[in-house]
C-alpha cells in the first residue's frame, strides 16, 4: 500500500460508516422515534401513579399517541414509527380494559418484544437474518448479501443475534416483573429498558455493518442495465437501415 492509497481507504471507509449511520438512523427512526416509542408508556405509567384510574391512563396513552401521529402528517413526515406506537398502545389498552388489570396494558409489547427476539434469532439459524431483510432495501442491496456479499451476510447474522439476545435479556426481567410486581414498578422499569437496550443493539449493529463489505447497490446494477439494453437497441436500429441498404444495393 502506497502512501497515496491509505487516505482514499480512509476515506471510503468514513463514507461507509456515514452511510451505515444514515441508514439506521432512517430504519429505526432516530431520536424522534425513541420519543414516540417512550411517551405512551411514560404518560400511562406517570397517570397511574399518582391517581390509580386506569381509564384516565389508557385514554391518556392512547391520545398521545393519535397526537404524534397527526403531528407527522401534518409536517409530511414518514408515519410508520408513530403508527406502530399507536398500533402498540392500542392493543394494550384493550388488554387491560377487557381484563380490568392495569399490568395488561404492557402485555402485548412484552409479547411482541418476546417473539421479535425469537424473529432475530430463528431467522439467522435458518440462513436469512432478520436485520438483513430490514436493512436489505434501506442500503439498495436488497437480498444481494445473501448469496453475493458473504462477508455482508456474516454481520447482519452477527447482528441479528445481538438483538435477539438483548431482547430475550429484556424479556427475562419484564416478565418475572409481571408475575411478581405491581403496576407502577412494572411500568416504570419498563420505561427505563426502552431506551438503553434500544441503543446497546444499534450501537452493536454500526459496528458490525461499519466493517463488512459494502453493500451491492442492485437498483445501480439494474439502471446500469437498463441504459446498457437501450443503448443495444438504438445501435441495432441504427444499423439495420444501413445493412439493408446495402443489400439492395448488392441485388440490384
Amino acid at each position: 500500500m502506497t502512501s497515496l492509497d491509505k487516505p482514499t481507504e480512509d476515506t471510503q471507509q468514513d463514507d461507509a460508516r456515514a452511510v451505515t449511520e444514515a441508514a439506521l438512523f432512517e430504519a429505526f427512526g432516530g431520536v424522534r422515534g425513541m420519543v414516540e416509542t417512550v411517551l405512551p408508556g411514560l404518560l400511562f405509567v406517570t397517570i397511574y401513579t399518582i391517581n390509580k384510574d386506569l381509564h384516565m391512563s389508557a385514554i391518556a396513552a392512547l391520545a398521545v399517541s393519535l397526537v404524534l401521529v397527526v403531528v407527522r402528517l401534518v409536517k409530511k413526515d414518514t408515519v410508520k414509527h408513530a403508527f406502530s406506537g399507536v398500533f402498540g398502545v392500542a392493543f394494550g389498552v384493550v388488554f387491560a380494559m377487557m381484563t380490568g388489570n392495569a399490568k395488561d396494558f404492557y402485555l402485548p409489547g412484552m409479547l411482541y418484544t418476546l417473539g421479535l427476539a425469537l424473529a432475530y434469532i430463528i431467522t439467522t439459524l435458518c440462513g436469512v437474518p432478520l436485520l438483513g431483510l430490514i436493512l436489505g432495501p434501506v442500503f439498495k442491496e436488497n437480498l444481494s448479501w445473501r448469496t453475493r456479499n458473504p462477508g455482508r451476510k456474516k454481520a447482519y447474522a452477527k447482528a441479528s443475534y445481538a438483538w435477539g439476545l438483548i431482547l430475550l435479556g429484556k424479556c427475562a426481567i419484564l416478565f418475572p416483573l409481571y408475575w411478581w410486581a405491581d403496576t407502577t414498578q412494572l411500568g416504570w422499569v419498563l420505561v427505563a429498558l426502552k431506551i438503553p437496550p434500544f441503543l446497546l443493539a444499534v450501537w452493536l449493529t454500526w459496528v458490525f455493518l461499519a466493517k463488512a463489505p459494502a453493500p451491492i447497490d442492485v437498483f445501480a446494477e439494474m439502471e446500469a442495465e437498463e441504459k446498457a439494453a437501450a443503448a443495444r437497441t438504438e445501435t441495432d436500429t441504427e444499423t439495420a437501415p444501413s445493412e439493408a441498404g446495402g443489400r439492395h444495393r448488392r441485388e440490384g
